[in-house]
């Protein structure tokens, strides 16, 4: 799961991101913003109980906090309250009205991510860095429109879903005409799997496996690319906290190859094939919800 506290190591286009929200905290210009903010928009009782602290010397960092529902003290409410101030500043044409968009764009990444993991796996041939490019881009666009904030519901998923609405466009703008040339020519190659596919199932099934969850016969050829769909799905659940890994687990007895019948799921499991159904049915709609843009906010 991504992090923005903790910079990842590398040089892709979120940990750029990740350095230069860093690097964007030290200024003085968005220190001093970030008072102006929480003071003109009359949230200084609501983050001095959440971040301990007196708001005029609030920090980004706490400012992050408090626009992520899974910090301690920060409520629902509250996050939506503090998003709708950002929303509001960054609707202006002046420098706070741009800081307040790479505030947004920081808070919003964990979404912005989600997006783009399944814009890959539906495109394909395109890197997460250029996807991300695209979706962050979308997402700051639509964080500086000045309508996302007018909107009842929660702010965060207005946002996602109009930057989901634009990544889909952009992507399939990219497709015509010259991307229809490309799509031809690309189906012209050898289906075989390559050096790149084999390596990418053989780390799918081995994270599958240290993970606990069923993979499936190695060698079934014809379903293979579902399957290692499927599983990445699964794993990248697993590993956002959308799913147990036990839940993951059902789903994948159930969906790879031919499918274990339930009655010998429950029994392996240590219950009846009713409550296992139930259960399985369950997983489904968290893993369904998990992946919806109005999840990730």
């Amino acid at each position: 799961m991504h992090d923005a506290s903790h910079p990842a190591v590398g040089g892709g286009y979120f940990d750029r991101l990740d350095a230069d929200w860093a690097a964007l905290c030290a200024d003085p210009a968005l220190r001093q913003a970030v008072t102006d903010w929480v003071t003109d928009g009359q949230l200084t009782d609501e983050l001095a109980a959440v971040t301990d602290s007196w708001p005029g010397a609030l920090t980004p960092e706490q400012l992050l906090a408090a626009l992520r529902p899974a910090a301690d003290g920060v409520t629902d409410a509250l996050t939506d309250a503090v998003l709708r101030v950002l929303l509001e500043r960054a609707a202006g044409r002046d420098r706070s009205a741009v800081l307040a968009g790479r505030v947004i764009v920081q808070a919003m990444l964990p979404a912005v991510l989600r997006i783009t993991r399944g814009q890959v796996r539906m495109t394909g041939g395109r890197t997460r860095d250029a996807v991300g490019h695209v979706t962050v881009a979308a997402l700051y666009e639509v964080a500086r429109s000045g309508r996302i904030h007018l909107r009842p519901g929660r702010p965060a998923a207005n946002l996602a879903l109009d930057t989901l609405r634009r990544v889909l466009a952009e992507l399939a703008a990219e497709q015509e005409p010259a991307g229809e040339d490309l799509g031809s020519a690309e189906r012209i190659a050898d289906p075989a799997p390559g050096p790149y596919e084999i390596a990418r199932a053989r780390t799918v099934r081995a994270a599958a496996a240290a993970a606990g969850i069923h993979a499936g016969p190695a060698d079934d050829a014809a379903s293979a690319p579902a399957r290692l769909e499927l599983l990445e799905l699964l794993l990248d659940a697993v590993a956002d906290g959308a799913l147990s890994t036990a839940d993951a687990q059902a789903l994948a007895w159930h969906h790879i190859t031919a499918g274990l019948p339930d009655s010998e799921a429950a029994a392996r499991a240590g219950t009846t094939a009713g409550a296992w159904q139930r259960r399985r049915s369950r997983a489904l709609a968290r893993l369904t919800a998990s992946l919806q843009p109005e999840a990730a906010a």
